[in-house]
């Protein structure tokens, strides 16, 4: 078998459209897009606070551990402010990616990495301020062979599909992943929420109650 190529044909999305949604919290987002939640259990490596948040688009990997053809070849091509995706089937018994590799992420501006799957070398890939790495698992035992896979096709990252060119959204609480699609139908919304749960922190800063203020029989 072969690793699968195909070129990444992403729909463009306006940059003040983008500069908008890069003001969204993942809460909100989600909120809003519960179908599009990643699965929680793929967490940041950092800290509470400490890591970056990521926001870009992706570029999706599919793989069979132990074999890491495909991350190979993505990471190869990956451009500034993309984001790797790798889908390992949430298996975790071998490492599909670690500082070596994330090194290279890093070096190329790429805006962040999560894997369904497992990592390694966690303290480098830590290291690297900018680039932010969820992943399911952290395990040390790498990959054994670099010869299937598939890149920039459709693959599943904790529950959800995600196509090449869906914006990732990721922060300490999790990651979301939409598509192009629903950017412009979805921002308002979005907007409107922050405002709203800005007006509730006010309101309760000021001492009005939560009976008042969520409007409690």
């Amino acid at each position: 078998m072969t690793v699968t190529l195909h070129p990444p044909a992403f729909d463009a999305i306006p940059d003040e459209l983008l500069a908008r949604w890069q003001r969204i919290p993942v809460a909100v987002a989600a909120d809003l897009t519960p179908s599009h939640q990643i699965d929680p259990a793929i967490r940041p490596l950092r800290p509470v606070g400490q890591q970056a948040a990521l926001f870009g688009r992706a570029v999706t990997v599919r793989c069979t551990p132990p074999d890491f053809g495909a991350v190979l070849h993505a990471v190869g091509a990956i451009r500034a402010g993309e984001v790797l995706l790798i889908d390992a089937g949430g298996q975790t018994h071998h490492a599909m990616i670690g500082d070596i590799l994330g090194g290279h992420l890093h070096r190329q501006a790429a805006a962040g990495l999560v894997c369904d799957g497992a990592v390694r070398d966690v303290a480098g890939l830590s290291a690297m301020s900018g680039l932010p790495v969820y992943a399911r698992a952290v395990n040390p035992l790498g990959p054994t062979t670099a010869r299937m896979g598939e890149v920039n096709g459709g693959i599943m990252i904790g529950g959800i599909a995600i196509a090449p060119g869906d914006l990732i959204l990721g922060d300490d609480d999790g990651l979301v992943a939409l598509p192009p699609r629903l950017l412009p139908k979805l921002i308002d919304a979005a907007e409107a929420k922050l405002r709203l749960e800005a007006e509730w922190t006010a309101r309760l800063t000021a001492g009005e109650s939560i009976r008042d203020i969520f409007k409690l029989g």
